[in-house]
């Protein structure tokens, strides 16, 4: 499944004639084998060891061609660092309040939801998103072994 929506990546940054250099194709394709929301600083990590000359303005730089492109989405949630997420179709996520973990859910019911907003105000609806706060299972274990 990765490695299809990776190559779709590639053609399209390809078709708009963007240069695939090495770090560029590393940065992508830890986007979109994590599946885990990281941040730019998460993905320089990631990578400094196989990339030691690449900075950290190089990550986000890259980032915004990706999301300039439209293979990756920038998720911020009002703290200073964004997360990027690869998978770009329409679905939700499940935030984790004690450790931050993000995780996609797609809950097709909530597809009209567009649709009946506009109705019901009068708006032309562009987009929307929703996020669910909790506690995930780990940090649950964590939390009941401490109690």
């Amino acid at each position: 499944m990765s490695d299809h929506r990776l190559q779709d990546a590639l053609d399209a940054l390809k078709s708009t004639r963007v240069r695939m250099t090495p770090q560029r194709h590393a940065i992508l394709e830890f986007l979109y084998e994590s599946m885990t929301h990281p941040t730019a600083d998460d993905i320089y990590k990631a990578l400094e060891g196989r990339f030691p000359n690449m900075s950290v303005a190089t990550v986000y730089n890259n980032l915004r061609v990706f999301k300039e492109a439209g293979i990756v989405k920038e998720l911020t949630y009002g703290d200073a660092s964004s997360r990027f997420d690869s998978v770009t179709s329409d679905h939700y996520h499940v935030i984790c309040g004690d450790c931050g973990k993000i995780v996609d859910f797609h809950y097709p019911g909530l597809d009209e939801v567009e649709t009946l907003a506009a109705h019901v105000t009068g708006f032309r609806v562009h987009n929307h998103r929703m996020e669910i706060y909790g506690t995930c299972p780990s940090c649950q274990d964590k939390n009941s072994t401490l109690n």
